[in-house]
C-alpha cells in the first residue's frame, strides 16, 4: 500500500499544524514570496488556432497582443535553445517577465534521458539570467494521447532522472517542478505517485494541474481535493483551467472544480504558489469573446478566487 500523507494535511480552524510551520519556513512559495500571476503559453496556442492563426508565427505581434489583456508576465513552453533565443528578446522589449517556463523531458529511457537532461539545463542557464525561478517538467508518456503506462522498470529510471534533474536545477537557483497530464493517472495513478511519493521535497516540487487531475480521474473533483490533501505541501505551481460538465470553459469561474477549495487549502498551508492561467479551449467549448477579453476575465477570476492584488 502507497504511504499517503493525509495526517500532513490535519487542519484545524484554530491553528495550524507543525507540518505547514515546517512548509512556509522551508518551501520557497511560503506566503511572503509572490510572483506576478502569468499565463501559460498554450492556451494562446488554442484560442489563436480556433481563429485561424498560428501562435509564434510572429512573435512581436503575438506579445504584442498579450500585453493587452493585463497580464506582465508569461509560462513559454521550450524546447530547445533556438526556441529561447527567439522569444527572450521579444519579451524583454515589451517587459513580459517569466517566472517559469515549461520543458519536456524524456526520462524513461537510459539512451534519451542524458541528452534530453543535457537539453533542459541548457534552457536553464540561459533563462535563470531573465529571471525565471521555476521550471515545469511533463516527462514525456509513451505516446501522447494514448493510455500506455510506463512499466515499473521505466518508472524507477525516470524517479532516478526525475530527482537527478531538480537537483542540477537546484544548482542553478531554479525550482524543479513535476508535471502531469492525463496519462499519468492510468494504472491506479503509478506513475503521479511513484514521483511524487519517492522524489525529494529538496530537490523536486508539484506543479499541480488541477483540471489534468480531474480529467485523468474520469472527471472526479474528490480526486482533486484529495490530491491537494496529500501534496499540498509540495506545490511551487498551479495551472488553473476550468470546465463546465466536463467541456473546458472559455474562461476560469464556476464550474466542475471548487478553485476556493483549493485556495483555503493553500491558505491553512501558508502556501502562495505561482499561479499560471492555462484556461484553454478545446472542439466543445461555446465561442463567445476573443482571446484578450478572455484573458482579461480570466485574470480578474483568478485575484479575487486566490485574494491577489
Amino acid at each position: 500500500m502507497m504511504k499517503f500523507s493525509r495526517k500532513n494535511f490535519l487542519l484545524t480552524s484554530t491553528g495550524v499544524t507543525l507540518n505547514s510551520i515546517f512548509a512556509f519556513a522551508n518551501n520557497p512559495f511560503s506566503l511572503q514570496n509572490t510572483y506576478p500571476i502569468s499565463s501559460n503559453a498554450y492556451n494562446w496556442f488554442t484560442f489563436y488556432k480556433r481563429e485561424g492563426k498560428e501562435w509564434g508565427k510572429d512573435w512581436d505581434a503575438c506579445i504584442r497582443e498579450y500585453t493587452q489583456c493585463g497580464l506582465t508576465a508569461i509560462e513559454p513552453s521550450f524546447s530547445s535553445l533556438n526556441d529561447v533565443n527567439a522569444l527572450l528578446p521579444v519579451l524583454d522589449k515589451y517587459k513580459i517577465s517569466i517566472p517559469s517556463v515549461y520543458a519536456n523531458s524524456v526520462l524513461h529511457k537510459k539512451e534519451e534521458a542524458e541528452k534530453s537532461i543535457a537539453t533542459v539545463l541548457s534552457i536553464a542557464e540561459v533563462i535563470k539570467n531573465h529571471g525565471a525561478k521555476i521550471l515545469v517538467t511533463n516527462p514525456t508518456p509513451i505516446r501522447w494521447g494514448g493510455d500506455e503506462v510506463k512499466t515499473d522498470a521505466e518508472l524507477g529510471i525516470q524517479l532516478e532522472n526525475l530527482e537527478e534533474l531538480g537537483k542540477q536545477l537546484k544548482a542553478h537557483g531554479i525550482t524543479l517542478a513535476y508535471h502531469t497530464h492525463a496519462t499519468e493517472m492510468l494504472g491506479g495513478a503509478k506513475e503521479f505517485h511513484h514521483m511524487l511519493q519517492n522524489t525529494s521535497k529538496e530537490n523536486v516540487s508539484f506543479c499541480f494541474d488541477v483540471h489534468w487531475v480531474f480529467r485523468g480521474s474520469q472527471d472526479s473533483a474528490l480526486a482533486v481535493y484529495d490530491v491537494m490533501k496529500m501534496y499540498g505541501d509540495r506545490i511551487a505551481e498551479l495551472h488553473l483551467r476550468q470546465s463546465i460538465k466536463g467541456v473546458w470553459s472559455e474562461t476560469f469561474g464556476p464550474g466542475d472544480i471548487d478553485y476556493t477549495k483549493i485556495a483555503m487549502a493553500l491558505e491553512k498551508l501558508q502556501l502562495r504558489p505561482h499561479l499560471v492561467i492555462e484556461q484553454c479551449i478545446e472542439d466543445k467549448t461555446v465561442v463567445n469573446i476573443d482571446v484578450v477579453e478572455a484573458h482579461k476575465r480570466d485574470l480578474i477570476a483568478v485575484k479575487k478566487v486566490f485574494n491577489r492584488a
